[in-house]
């Protein structure tokens, strides 16, 4: 799954065989999924064979599965190596979206992230992160719609490996998916984000801001050190121009950290004029961190803040509520599983 067409085309004519085999091969992985060459049924044999002596389809396994009541679902997929990433299915009204990690674990350090325990180990290739997409759409028999970079790591810290994946998942060969359907998460790389700016790729950007100034943000977001918040702002304001596209501000609402009626003005004054929308998150509980979400009117006067000032805002509905839900959690706890004898 880690290879674009033109890659493909290389690998058939090393084997000897004609250019057009290889959009056959390129639509069965990367357009019907499929698991083993056996399946490629419009393949000549002694090519199948070929191919099975030189590489795989790129199947991931699945290691575990949590569904929630409203549908939701949350799995752990083991990789070659034996690291395990975490995806998640969200069956929404509109059409269903999975999220996808781009790193094992991850190295920014966020304070109220479960993710970031552990720090990185490394980076997925493109190819991992399309076995994802294409693990759920197996497991539930549902074409996916839409595709969120937002599970464990930091996407433009592992920027060319993600940016062939957009390339994959948008081939009208493949998933065929659009870029305005493919959302962006950074915890704020100023350097990706000006990256993104010059690709001027349809798709959504969203920064998980989580404060209104330096003080706070230096709290739970070791990042705004080395990319404080006007310079952050400046970068998403680039982004805006360069690409026409809105920008959405990620804030997890931390009770008694980011949550007052202040917080929310000074939000709405830092976003002023900007093409932007606020997307306010309940903190998802995260076993190892002392963090509290916000009680739901202190939420209510954050919005309604917001809203009074001229910022598009919204609150996140909740999905997978009654799981793991939040990123990383399911990868830690298998971990631990595996660690104390007899404990499955």
């Amino acid at each position: 799954m880690n290879l674009t067409l033109e890659e493909t085309e290389q690998v058939i004519a090393l084997l000897g065989e004609p250019k057009y085999r290889a959009k056959q091969v390129f639509k069965w992985v990367h357009q019907k999924g499929a698991a083993t060459f056996d399946e490629m049924t419009d393949l000549p044999l002694v090519m199948r064979e070929k191919m099975r002596a030189i590489s795989s389809t790129g199947q991931l396994e699945t290691a575990a599965r949590q569904q929630a009541s409203d549908g939701t679902i949350k799995y752990l997929f083991t990789l070659d190596d034996g690291n395990a990433v975490e995806s998640v299915y969200l069956p929404r009204g509109y059409g269903k979206s999975v999220c996808v990690s781009s790193q094992v674990g991850c190295r920014m350090g966020c304070r109220f992230c479960a993710s970031a325990i552990g720090g990185l180990v490394r980076d997925l290739t493109a190819g991992e992160m399309y076995g994802q997409v294409m693990g759920i759409q197996a497991d539930t028999g549902e074409k996916v719609g839409s595709i969120v970079i937002m599970g464990s790591g930091e996407p433009l810290q592992n920027l060319p490996q993600v940016l062939k994946f957009i390339s994959l998942v948008t081939s009208p060969d493949g998933l065929n998916i659009g870029a305005r359907h493919i959302t962006v998460s950074t915890c704020g790389v100023v350097p990706g984000i000006k990256r993104l700016a010059r690709e001027k790729l349809q798709i959504t950007l969203s920064v998980s801001l989580h404060a209104p100034n330096d003080e706070i943000r230096d709290r739970i977001m070791p990042i705004n050190k080395k990319y404080p918040v006007r310079m952050l702002i400046e970068a998403c304001g680039e982004y805006t121009s360069a690409t026409k596209r809105r920008v959405t501000f990620e804030y997890a609402l931390i009770d008694g950290l980011n949550d007052s009626r202040e917080s929310a003005l000074e939000l709405g004054r830092l976003l002023k004029g900007m093409v932007c929308h606020v997307n306010l998150i309940p903190l998802n509980p995260v076993r190892e961190r002392d963090f509290r979400r916000s009680q739901p009117d202190r939420v209510k006067t954050f919005r309604d803040t917001l809203d009074r000032m001229g910022i598009a805002v919204t609150v996140r509905k909740e999905m997978g509520a009654d799981i793991d839900a939040a990123c990383g959690q399911l990868r830690r706890r298998a971990a631990v599983d595996q660690s104390v004898p007899g404990r499955r």
